[in-house]
């Protein structure tokens, strides 16, 4: 009877279904009218009035269509929510649970800490899971000798931590988050063993530490000007312990722990994170593998050792195991305030849109934290009757590659067979994908450096669902962007893959409706075009100040009936931000960090990134890829904390903020003379409230210009350089108005 109890329960939502659906549609007719409001004065005009300009009316019309246009994609993601419920009880016995590989990146040790690496490989190797059944892949992209050595370090250190988190059942298994924290979360011993055991893994731990310490040493010595991360060969080796050291008679099985430097050479493309994962796919396909993969960023550690667990209610569920792709778990992360001024958490993200995902045709591939199919990467060429040649066409040249697609196929490399190991340089070579499909329908998708976007949107094209789990307990946490100028860094990344996917032959919008639901279709396009944000925002930071000062009005007076149609969609925008932010445990400071930060993304990294996005579409420019920088700046981190902007950030960035904020100051203080001398308030007051708003939302950068003398200020070069900017704009804005 028990084997027919289902292993997670799916809770639909009806109160919030309903009122989602409701302000929707209110919504919506409210839109219709500004739209009509706005068309008439083309149309219905009365002709002693058309001597107002036409252009600014145009431009703002247009930013009003952009921004209705995205909304309205977004509504999908509001259309059915759901959450889930997990029983582990539930799951078969141990023998009984598939195997899995755990993938873990990493690129250069300078910006990766190699230390926080090691805390993610040992959180891993820690899992709550059958150990024979329990592989880790490290993807070394920079082929660094420290993070190589480090490896072995951290085995040897495992060889007590595993056994101690087992044996007292730790539910915290990254050493470092563990041996930082005063108590674990369900550490309920306080017997004198236990803390001579503790006391002991602290002494390891620290000597571990050392022994990384003298790992760096060591490499610096040494001569490594032969290697670069972008020219080496490739190294892939089994981790295993040398020494003679006995830790106990009784010592369990270890997972398998495997080093991976792919082959780099600066005249072949190698394709990015997405180029490493597919490596990884075809390494440990020749040596473990295992029926489904967890993908992990390097400084994203196991915070519950039971994800793995999770993961398989949903695929071990007959029901749906079929037509699973992936199970997605969010990205959360330790060092994130709960005055949030960055939005690092990306709340809205895995609170509101993947639950809404969810509950269509499930979330999409989030880079990090989620366990997938093995057959699912391998397209539509798993099936038994597919020729061998055709195979080869597809997947490359290697045998053992080929045969490790059939569902039989048992490696052993661990027992000596050493041409195995061997196999695994020509799968780690840059030029094996030559003339093959990889990249284009076998693994994670080159088309675009937002990989897991794309990958994750044709898997959903072909048929696949998701799952979106989240649990109480966060299951992966990992160091989220507390600096101003990383955050921007890497939002112009993302920015640009997802631009580069909407100019693209799988734009969403196109490419999806005829293959997976127009909800979902709705849901994967409102990403791709979150970055055109930057249109009206540019629009409604500049032309009605500009036009304000010059007198000309684009809203209604506020006794007319049509100022209530724009009074009601920005306070009806407004509600329905706050009540979610409210029902998802955040506060009134929640939505102002996070209207801020959207102006301040909008303004700088959404516009280059839709820039770079579209210019690589149309071939001018080569993907590139920076890697977030996760050094701790312990100056920037007490900023942070601080709840103050860390304004040291590249000109390309501040330059545009500081620019627009002096703009709306002049437009706001000209404004207010404009009325209170020449009167016509009624007529301009939504302008001036327009600039007040932007202003009091934007307070930091105010303070970082005028009140603040910190490191992280504003400095006066960049103030002065901004207000050139803005007083060129309104002296040839005014030019052209008045012309």
């Amino acid at each position: 009877m028990e084997d027919s109890l289902p292993l997670h329960v799916c809770h639909v939502h009806p109160l919030s279904i309903f009122i989602n659906r409701s302000h929707a549609l209110v919504h919506s007719i409210a839109l219709a009218l500004l739209f009509y409001y706005r068309a008439s004065f083309f149309l219905f005009q009365d002709p002693k009035t058309k001597a107002t300009p036409v252009l600014p009316w145009l431009l703002v019309f247009a930013s009003e269509l952009v921004l209705s246009f995205i909304w309205l994609l977004g509504t999908a993601y509001r259309w059915r929510p759901v959450t889930r419920t997990v029983f582990l009880e539930r799951l078969p016995e141990d023998d009984k649970l598939p195997a899995i590989d755990v993938f873990i990146f990493t690129v250069d040790p300078d910006k990766e800490p190699t230390l926080k690496v090691m805390n993610t490989v040992l959180s891993a190797l820690a899992l709550h899971y059958p150990p024979e059944k329990l592989h880790v892949y490290v993807s070394d992209d920079g082929g660094s000798p420290i993070t190589f050595h480090s490896m072995k370090e951290a085995w040897r250190f495992a060889r007590w931590w595993l056994p101690f988190c087992e044996r007292y059942r730790i539910k915290t298994r990254c050493p470092e988050a563990y041996l930082s924290a005063s108590k674990d979360d369900d550490e309920d011993f306080g017997n004198s063993e236990f803390i001579r055991e503790r006391k002991k893994i602290e002494e390891r731990y620290e000597m571990f530490k050392e022994s990384m310490t003298e790992v760096k040493e060591r490499v610096k010595l040494g001569d490594n000007s032969r290697i670069t991360a972008q020219d080496h060969p490739s190294v892939i080796e089994v981790i295993k312990d040398d020494s003679d050291e006995t830790i106990q008679i009784d010592q369990p099985k270890m997972p398998l722990l495997v080093y991976v430097a792919r082959e780099k050479r600066p005249s072949l493309p190698h394709h990015f994170k997405a180029g490493a994962l597919n490596v990884l796919q075809r390494v440990s396909s020749v040596i473990s593998n295992s029926p489904y993969i967890l993908v992990l960023d390097c400084d994203m550690y196991c915070n519950d050792p039971t994800s793995a667990r999770q993961a398989m209610c949903f695929h071990l569920d007959p029901k749906i195991s079929t037509s699973l792709a992936f199970v997605q778990f969010p990205q959360k992360f330790h060092n994130v305030c709960k005055n949030d001024i960055y939005d690092t958490q990306l709340r809205s993200c895995y609170a509101v849109m993947w639950p809404g995902l969810d509950g269509l045709q499930g979330p999409v591939l989030s880079g990090t934290g989620f366990y997938i199919k093995r057959v699912a990467l391998c397209g539509s060429f798993m099936l038994e009757d597919i020729d061998l040649t055709e195979l080869k066409q597809s997947f490359g040249a290697s045998n053992e590659l080929i045969k490790s697609l059939r569902g039989n196929y048992k490696p052993d490399v661990i027992n000596g067979q050493l041409g195995l190991l061997k196999e695994t340089q020509l799968l780690a070579s840059c030029s094996y994908e030559h003339d093959t499909k990889w990249g284009k329908e076998v693994g994670f998708l080159y088309d675009s450096v937002a990989e897991d976007f794309l990958t994750g949107f044709i898997l959903q094209c072909k048929g696949w669902i998701s799952i979106y789990c989240d649990p109480l307990r966060p299951q992966f946490l990992g160091s989220g962007t507390t600096k101003l100028n990383d955050l921007m860094i890497q939002g112009m990344r993302w920015s640009s893959g997802l631009v580069e996917v909407g100019f693209s032959k799988f734009c969403p919008l196109i490419y999806g409706p005829p293959r997976m639901s127009l909800l979902e279709s709705m849901c994967y396009a409102e990403l791709t075009f979150f970055p055109f944000y930057f249109l009206p925002l540019w629009c409604f930071a500049t032309i009605p100040q500009l036009c304000l000062l010059n007198g000309i009005p684009l809203y209604p007076k506020v006794s007319s009936s049509n100022f209530v149609i724009f009074l009601f969609i920005f306070l009806s925008a407004l509600a329905k931000h706050l009540q979610e932010i409210l029902l998802t445990g955040g506060s009134f400071l929640t939505l102002i960090n996070e209207q801020r930060i959207w102006m301040m993304k909008s303004v700088t990294f959404h516009l280059y990134g839709s820039l770079d996005g579209i210019m690589k579409s149309i071939g001018m420019r080569e993907a590139n890829f920076v890697p977030t920088n996760k050094v701790v700046d312990e100056e920037q981190i007490k900023l942070y904390q601080m709840g103050k902007f860390d304004f040291q950030i590249s000109n390309m960035f501040l330059v545009p903020m500081v620019a627009l904020i002096i703009l709306n100051m002049a437009s706001f203080v000209g404004g207010l003379v404009r009325v209170i001398y020449v009167g016509h308030w009624d007529n301009m007051f939504v302008q001036v409230f327009i600039s007040l708003y932007i202003l009091l939302i934007n307070f930091p950068i105010i303070e970082g210009m005028i009140i603040r003398k910190d490191k992280g200020s504003v400095q006066l070069s960049v103030t002065l350089l901004s207000a050139m900017f803005s007083t060129i704009f309104l002296l040839v804005g005014s030019i052209i108005l008045n012309s």
